[in-house]
Parts: C-alpha cells; sequence; structure tokens
C-alpha cells in the first residue's frame, strides 16, 4: 500500500465514488472490494473509470473515505475464480455494415475481429444482465446519431470499446452487429446474470437464426388459492413494493422498493406487520373489496379514506369484513399512497428476494389491474396500532454537491437559490425539473458511472433529473449533486406541477 491519495467523492451521505485511471484499475477495485468488503459496504459499482461503494450509514462512509483514498489493490486481488462463457450469436445486425464502414474493415473482418477478441465481463449496465464487455486491442464504435426506441431482446451490439448483449427490449443507442439466443439473464436463478464481471466472454458465430425468448420472471398472479382482497380501481397505478433488492448493483440491479419508505414502514407498523413486508403502493387513488376480514392501514398522502362511504382516519388499523369496501381518494397533498394488510401482501414470486415491482428493468409483479387478486401472509403479526402518517411535502431538499459538480458552470450553486418545477413526465424512475437551464462548463463526454437514488444527472439540455428507488445503475450524463438519503421519502411525494428547491446539507 502506497501513501499518494486517490481522488474519493462523496455521493450523498452514503455513498463515495472513487476516480481511476482505466477500466482495469476499475475492474481489480470491484475484485478486491467484493473480496475484502469495508466496514457497512453494502453495494459496489465498477465502471469505466470509476467505483461506487454504497455504504449503510453516513458514519460508515466517512471512516471509508480515507480508506478509499489509500487503498492500492494487489495483483491477485483482481483475479479470482472467473469463468469462461461462450455467447452464440447470428451476425445479423442491421448495424454491421456500417461498422465496417466506421473502422474500414469488411464485413467478414469485423465478425472475425468481434468472435476471436479475448472479451472480459467488466461492469454492469442499465438493466439487469446488460453486463459490458471489454476486449483486448478493440477499436472504438461510435454510438449512433439517433438511439432506437427500442432495441431487441438477445441483440448484440457495440459502444465505445465494449460488446454487449440486451438481455430485454429496451431503447438504446449502441449499433447492432447480431442476435443471440443465449440466456444472459434469470432471475430463477441464485446467479441471474450471465455475464459477471471478470469473467472472461467468448462470441462463436453460429449461422442458424434464431427466435429468442428471454427468461422472465412471473409477473402476475397472487400465488396463493385464497386471495384476500380484489382490486376494483387501482388509479393511476397500483404496484407492490417491499423494502427492495439492494445488494445486486453489480448486475445491474438497483434496490426498487417503496418510493416512500418511511410511509410504507408506517403502514406495516400500524396493523402489525415486519417493517419491509409488501404494500400495495398507489397514485391517483384505488378501491379494494375485502374477500374475508382483513386489517388494513392506508399512509402517505394526504387524501380521504372511507370504508363502505364511511370516513377513516390515516394511519390507523381498519377492519374490513367480508364484502367491505376500502376506497382511497386522489391526493390532495403529495402523490402516493401506501396500503398495508395484516399478514402482508403476497402477489407474485419473490426475485431476488423481493416482491417489489422495479419500472425501469420490469423485475417484480406487472402494475394491478382492475380484477387483480391480492393475498396475504398468514405468519404471525404483533397487535396494531395507531400510528403518525409521516407525510412531508418539501419546498427544500437537502444536497451534497458532486461527484461531478466541478463540471457546471458555478457548482452545485446552479442548483441552489433557484426555484424548479416537478414534470408530467417524472415517474419511479426519477422527477424530472424544469427551470432555468444549468450550463456545462465542461463538455468532456462522461463514461459510465455508478448512480444512487437522490442522484441529480443533468442532460444536455440543462434540465435536472432527480433520480429515484428505481433508478438505472450506471448513468453516463454528470451527477451534479445527490439528495441526502433522509430527504428521499419525501422526494417521492413531489406531484407533478410542485415546485421545490435545493440547499446545500452542512
Amino acid at each position: 500500500m502506497t501513501t499518494d491519495a486517490r481522488p474519493v467523492h462523496r455521493v450523498g451521505t452514503r455513498a463515495l465514488l472513487v476516480d481511476l485511471p482505466d477500466l482495469s484499475t476499475a475492474m481489480a477495485w470491484h475484485a478486491h472490494l467484493s473480496a475484502h468488503p469495508l466496514p457497512g459496504q453494502r453495494d459496489i459499482v465498477a465502471a469505466a473509470r470509476t467505483v461506487l461503494v454504497v455504504l449503510d450509514s453516513p458514519s460508515s462512509a466517512t471512516r471509508a473515505l480515507e480508506q478509499l483514498r489509500t487503498t492500492r489493490p494487489s495483483g491477485a486481488s483482481a483475479g479470482g475464480d472467473h469463468r469462461t462463457v461462450t455467447v452464440d450469436v447470428v451476425y445479423d445486425g442491421p448495424d454491421l455494415q456500417v461498422v465496417a464502414d466506421q473502422l474500414g474493415m469488411t464485413v467478414d473482418r469485423v465478425i472475425e475481429h468481434h468472435t476471436s477478441s479475448t472479451w472480459t465481463g467488466a461492469f454492469g449496465g442499465f438493466a439487469p444482465g446488460f453486463t459490458y464487455c471489454v476486449g483486448d486491442a478493440v477499436p472504438s464504435v461510435a454510438r449512433r446519431d439517433s438511439p432506437r426506441t427500442e432495441v431487441p431482446a438477445g441483440a448484440v451490439g457495440l459502444a465505445g470499446e465494449f460488446s454487449a448483449v440486451y438481455p430485454r427490449s429496451s431503447p438504446g443507442g449502441w449499433q447492432l452487429i447480431g442476435t443471440s439466443a443465449t440466456p444472459v439473464w434469470d432471475a430463477s436463478e441464485q446467479e441471474p446474470a450471465l455475464i459477471r464481471p471478470g469473467d472472461r466472454v467468448v462470441y462463436r458465430a453460429v449461422r442458424e437464426r434464431v427466435e429468442v425468448h428471454p427468461t422472465t420472471p412471473q409477473r402476475n398472479g397472487c400465488g396463493h388459492d385464497h386471495p384476500s382482497l380484489t382490486l376494483t380501481d387501482p388509479g393511476l397505478l397500483t404496484l407492490v413494493e417491499d423494502a427492495g433488492r439492494p445488494g445486486h448493483a453489480g448486475v445491474g440491479v438497483t434496490t426498487s422498493g417503496a418510493a416512500d419508505t418511511a410511509s410504507a414502514q408506517v403502514a406495516n407498523d400500524v396493523v402489525g406487520n415486519r417493517p419491509g413486508d409488501a404494500v400495495l403502493e398507489n397514485i391517483g387513488g384505488l378501491t379494494l373489496t375485502a374477500v374475508h376480514d382483513v386489517v388494513v392501514a392506508v399512509t402517505g398522502a394526504d387524501t380521504a379514506v372511507t370504508v363502505d362511504g364511511r370516513r377513516r382516519a390515516l394511519a390507523s388499523p381498519l377492519l374490513l369484513t367480508a364484502g367491505s369496501t376500502l376506497s382511497v381518494g386522489a391526493a390532495r397533498s403529495g402523490l402516493r399512497s401506501y396500503v398495508a394488510v395484516r399478514g402482508g401482501v403476497r402477489h407474485g414470486g419473490e426475485v431476488l428476494g423481493s416482491l417489489s415491482s422495479d419500472v425501469l428493468s420490469g423485475l417484480g409483479p406487472a402494475p394491478l389491474t382492475v380484477g387483480s387478486s391480492v393475498a396475504t401472509g398468514s405468519g404471525q403479526v404483533a397487535p396494531t396500532r395507531h400510528g403518525t402518517n409521516p407525510l412531508r411535502v418539501p419546498d427544500v431538499l437537502r444536497i451534497v454537491p458532486g461527484p461531478r459538480d466541478d463540471w457546471f458552470v458555478g457548482g452545485a450553486e446552479a442548483l441552489t437559490g433557484r426555484e424548479w418545477t416537478v414534470s408530467p413526465a417524472s415517474n419511479r424512475v426519477g422527477a424530472r425539473l424544469s427551470g432555468a437551464a444549468v450550463d456545462r462548463d465542461d463538455d468532456r463526454e462522461l463514461p459510465s458511472e455508478g448512480m444512487v437514488a437522490g442522484s441529480v444527472q443533468v442532460p444536455p439540455d440543462g434540465q435536472p433529473v432527480l433520480f429515484l428507488r428505481d433508478h438505472a445503475v450506471t448513468g453516463g450524463y454528470p451527477v451534479i449533486a445527490t439528495v441526502i438519503a433522509e430527504d428521499l421519502d419525501a422526494a417521492a411525494q413531489l406531484a407533478p406541477g410542485a415546485t421545490v428547491r435545493f440547499e446545500e446539507y452542512t
């Protein structure tokens, strides 16, 4: 270990981003910190020239700061017991000739180069199972000028020095050179990602055209023979959410979970559940009819709650007898409501240990619709109690500058001292903000790097995006600041049209 310090940036109060000189060093750091986690380390994300370390508390992050500045992984730690993964490819991609023209090669030479190069799984990407693979002596390939709105599952693409297989249909700007039937993601497996950081990857040319049927978890059905509730009106959006699935960022899976965790936990507490049990998260109001007697509680947005037309209080245990109807109105203040059911919601099957719906990746149950059955668990529960509805709709969110505040005119002060309006285009992935544009002071292209919930990313149009629970694991636009974890629940209650300001956290 040497005494010279690496640049380490705070990312909010519970994460740190380490700047590194190149991808191979980032991979060595990822291997080292995976094998030798820091005290309080919850997750780690390697990227092109950075490593993001997520800690369990502000105090753990403070202690880790100096350790990371002086850590030097040994050569041995960068190795490990990695596998060789073979990916069969039909080279029939629509951009194959474009890539050949870019590189001054024939199509056959592009295919030969892709199959003969030594590729290594580097880091997880924007979707579960999307692994950036880097090749030895591979020429850089420019992305498309205009990204496709839909890239089919199984597409094999090139961008920069990387190659990857798209695990599911999604937008994308990579040059597509082929199609693969090799399943790169299976959420039912203990290790769901086929390609993990450090794995050697061999692309093998095959002649047969393939039809790709990616494996996806079952997203419908209650998983129980005796449902407790029937959804007769889902409002604008009703999802199943629990405490989420932390610890899988390295394979492109964000934590997800309830957008407003405090409201979800209070609802569970009121009906006697465990804090992390699954609840219903709703926007726009909902109506549920009891199949048999159940106890429920509603928290979150300020809204009218009725049982068979009679007003009931928020954050209170409510008995629904068989045939009774619970109605939750549209929010008067705030955005999201939470309905807990004694025993916990049991809709759909667990994916990586969680029932949460992740709207970006598609993991977990699909949004509930009219007629959806909601089952509950039958385990022991604690006595019910009255709670205090934790709703806080903020006019100010506290931020920690960075990690890329120096890329902007005025730094993080470009966010503070002005008012921002929440766009109707916002969702669980992020709240899009509109206001006076934030100007870049550095026009370099930023290699993809890890992000956390609360990251405020600024795309080229200068309008910030505040990422929420279903954010992508990595992003390619600079993050000017990060909202502290303690304010994320309040941020989740910002409705379209609401205004908000930022202030620096000290």
